[in-house]
């Protein structure tokens, strides 16, 4: 009975993740309120769940502030960049469904595709800006890379992150579930996915810092 309240047994493992995602995700829905701080809080909140991932986590409160101050002017421009295309891309199908234009059938295609890519970049962009220091745009362009690398890993991290909200259309009472771990979890399961992927680009012997220098997939791949 002792072991089953041994803090290295598989239980208490397993309750202390669950513990570290209610924590998280309670912390990333309040840092998103003012909701220009929502691309520094998911950076902050993926930050800290790879390095879970990886049990490399110390103190979650503490690594999930130091990743926001360090990376909040670069996630502040990235999410404003995506929050316009959410705009853009909501408003074109507001009119393409009240309209009384007929539109081509291949506008609408072109415009799911880039919904679609626009969506991959989104699920790599603040783990990347996360793992490794670069530019805005070279951010951006390593995310499509390796959204694109790892291409079934990225349709399942999608179907992933869109379960809270399929669960949430199909009953309101997984409103709780969701406030506790409707971020964290989908984005700690994401981290497992990306992991592996990161590691082709991180040096052998990890500096000092948390963050790599990258350049452009053009130098990843080379």
């Amino acid at each position: 009975m002792s072991k089953f309240f041994d803090m290295d047994s598989p239980v208490m493992r397993f309750l202390t993740v669950m513990a570290d995602l209610m924590i998280l995700n309670i912390l990333t829905i309040i840092c998103c309120i003012p909701i220009f701080t929502v691309g520094a809080s998911l950076t902050a909140l993926n930050y800290v769940l790879l390095k879970m991932v990886r049990n490399e986590e110390g103190y979650i409160v503490k690594s999930f502030f130091k990743s926001f101050k360090q990376n909040f002017r670069q996630a502040t421009i990235i999410w404003l960049i995506i929050f316009v295309f959410i705009l853009v891309f909501v408003g074109d199908i507001l009119i393409f469904n009240y309209s009384a234009m007929e539109f081509p059938k291949a506008l609408r295609i072109f415009l799911l595709v880039m919904a679609l890519f626009m969506m991959m970049v989104a699920i790599y962009v603040f783990p990347v800006l996360s793992r490794f220091d670069n530019t805005v745009m070279n951010t951006i362009k390593n995310s499509l890379f390796m959204s694109i690398l790892s291409f079934p890993k990225t349709i399942l991290m999608l179907i992933i992150y869109a379960a809270p909200l399929v669960l949430l259309y199909i009953t309101p009472m997984a409103v709780p579930l969701s406030f506790m771990f409707g971020i964290s979890a989908p984005t700690y399961f994401s981290a497992m996915l990306y992991s592996g992927t990161f590691k082709k680009f991180e040096p052998e012997e990890e500096p000092t810092g948390d963050r790599f220098e990258t350049n452009s997939q053009e130098d990843d791949v080379n």
